[in-house]
């Protein structure tokens, strides 16, 4: 009897040790990862390094998203050497601002960009700055600086989600170089991290623990992050991916391209952490990002431009170009860079975006996205989408300096793409009250803020039907003094726009609905007396005959009897007033803009 407790006894505890072996294999394999997922390399399988490579680079950058693409750049020599040389002997750049407040684009963040910056730099083996001693000291100055001012953001995703996402992965990647005061100065740092909240900022959240435990070499706590990842990787809920394949955060709120594009980064970078461990995610979870991506993101970009409409608050510059770009990076790397499992699809959002057919964009048709009040419709040349709100949805919102202007922008905006450049960085030069699409009240008063997250349409009607090639979108408007019925039909040859029952709760104003307001790309025509002439300027058209215009591949087409605006003019505007992240600086452009003024 002896003998078989004591053998039972030794079959424990052997299993015991095989399993915290496991456990220790699965730690070692992560670190692996965070390594082979982060620190730059030669290869380019889809050429999305290419592609990146030709854009400039920004200068000013607050979304975390765009942030993270940006550390995708090649090494730059010149700026590296400038880092190493403009360090002063605390561990701080003068360029910085460390007495910054803003809420959103906090400068002093820059400093713990530089440290992952530098970081990689040291543990690229295609630099000469690899495994640098000049490199490493000037690591360890910056840390020492950080350690010691305790800086803190007055907007708290900084200290609790932005600050230990960057410095973590430094640390992760700098482990072996830390001393032990380094070390539990770093974890002090990553504790500003606790499992809570919801959608995407869960995710965040419990990706800071996930590094912290790596750093402690908690295993339990490992396991415990890499749960709370997996499971917001579910549909249904009121906050994270709906049963439409449209993306929720800040309640029934459409966030496509602001908190939706981080969930997909995250869980594509996270499916490659775990790759090859006992955590990694299984099929069925990999599944439902890749139909999130499929049956909601493929729609939403256009030449690799991602639309306005599903920007979100994140109105930045050449945020089109750079959210689409950040969603390939994310699609390609899903599962651990080359899973067969997600191949068909990379080629296909690439092929959509970055490649040129004779036949026109292959992904067509017509998508209303009923949780979010949302329609794309897709033809081989041309795309368009309408986003609505109503007392279910909530439209737009406005936070921390972002997106001071978009007071319409959930009121029937109708955006048309063919080559994608349309509207791009155009939102300094914009009249804000006349976005296509809206019918709104026009004068000079102060734009309204937006505040808080309700929905902004006091209207049940808002929908729309399809039978998957075709469909019809509309909604009632019952917001900001207006009351309008709206309709939009799509074909694959035009889209009909439909009002009635247009009318102001005030006198003495003037009411408009437009019908374009983009980049000036060539002339803007205008149909008359049977031939067509360029425009300059504003003109103003009050017959009762039908109106035609011409644009930039585009013809727009007026009911009889409307009085009907048309104006191709030079404008000036800044980044400022728009996004209060950006330093004030003047720019200048040309925009077209046609619509239809109701008296």
């Amino acid at each position: 009897m002896k003998r078989y407790s004591i053998l039972t006894l030794c079959f424990c505890l052997c299993g015991c040790l095989s399993l915290q072996a496991k456990a220790t294999d699965d730690l070692a394999h992560i670190k692996q990862n965070f390594f082979r997922l982060l620190v730059p390399n030669e290869k380019d399988t889809y050429h999305l390094k290419s592609i990146l490579a030709n854009l400039p680079p920004e200068t000013e950058m607050s979304d975390q998203v765009v942030v993270e693409l940006h550390q995708r750049y090649p090494f730059d020599k010149e700026k590296m050497a400038l880092y190493l040389s403009s360090q002063t002997a605390e561990g701080t750049w003068p360029d910085i601002n460390y007495q910054d407040r803003k809420r959103s684009g906090w400068e002093p963040k820059t400093h713990a960009e530089r440290i992952l910056e530098l970081v990689k730099l040291y543990r690229s083996p295609q630099t000469d700055y690899h495994n640098s001693p000049q490199v490493e000291a000037a690591i360890h100055k910056a840390l020492r600086y950080w350690f010691e001012a305790k800086l803190v953001c007055p907007n708290w995703w900084y200290n609790q989600i932005g600050i230990p996402k960057t410095l973590g992965t430094a640390f992760i990647l700098f482990e072996d170089r830390l001393t032990e005061e380094e070390k539990q100065q770093a974890v002090e740092v990553m504790k500003n991290s606790r499992f809570g909240m919801t959608g995407q900022n869960k995710v965040w959240l419990a990706g800071n623990v996930l590094m912290r435990a790596l750093l402690q070499h908690d295993e339990q706590l490992v396991a415990m992050a890499r749960d709370t990842i997996a499971s917001e990787i579910v549909t249904g809920r009121s906050e994270g991916i709906q049963e439409d394949w449209s993306f929720h955060q800040h309640g029934s709120q459409q966030q496509f391209g602001n908190y939706g594009l981080s969930f997909v980064s995250g869980m594509s970078f996270f499916s490659g952490v775990f790759s090859g461990t006992s955590l990694a995610f299984d099929s069925s979870k990999l599944d439902i990002i890749c139909r999130l991506i499929n049956e909601g993101y493929r729609w939403i970009l256009w030449k690799g431009r991602m639309d306005i409409s599903a920007l979100g608050r994140q109105l930045f510059h050449h945020v089109q170009v750079h959210k689409a770009l950040s969603l390939a990076f994310a699609t390609a790397e899903l599962g651990g860079n080359e899973n067969p499992q997600t191949a068909s699809m990379v080629r296909s959002l690439i092929n959509e975006n970055y490649m040129t057919s004779p036949t026109g964009n292959p992904l067509t048709g017509h998508r209303h996205f009923w949780t979010s009040d949302y329609t794309i419709h897709r033809a081989p040349q041309w795309m368009a989408s309408v986003k609505m709100a109503s007392k279910r949805v909530v439209g737009v919102e406005c936070m921390n300096g972002d997106n001071m202007k978009g007071f319409y922008m959930a009121d029937g905006a109708t955006y048309i793409y063919q080559d994608g450049n349309e509207y791009l960085d155009i939102f300094p030069l914009w009249d804000w009250r006349k976005l296509p699409g809206v019918t709104a009240i026009q004068d000079d008063a102060p734009m309204p803020v937006i505040k808080g997250y309700k929905p902004g349409n006091n209207a049940w009607v808002a929908g729309g039907v399809s039978d998957g090639k075709e469909g019809l979108t509309a909604m009632q408007v019952n917001r900001a003094g207006i009351t309008a019925r709206k309709a939009w039909v799509f074909t694959n040859d035009f889209i009909l726009c439909l009002g009635a029952g247009i009318s102001s709760d005030s006198t003495g104003v003037s009411v408009a609905t437009t019908i374009e307001q983009c980049n000036k790309r060539n002339e803007l025509l205008a149909y008359s007396q049977g031939k067509w002439s360029p425009l300059k300027g504003l003109h103003t058209f009050n017959n009762s005959e039908e109106y035609r215009f011409y644009h930039n591949g585009k013809g727009y087409i007026t009911w009889p009897g409307q009085h009907v605006w048309a104006e191709c003019t030079s404008r000036s505007g800044q980044w400022h007033d728009v996004m209060q992240m950006y330093r004030p600086a003047p720019v200048e452009g040309e925009v077209v803009s046609l619509g239809i003024e109701h008296g």
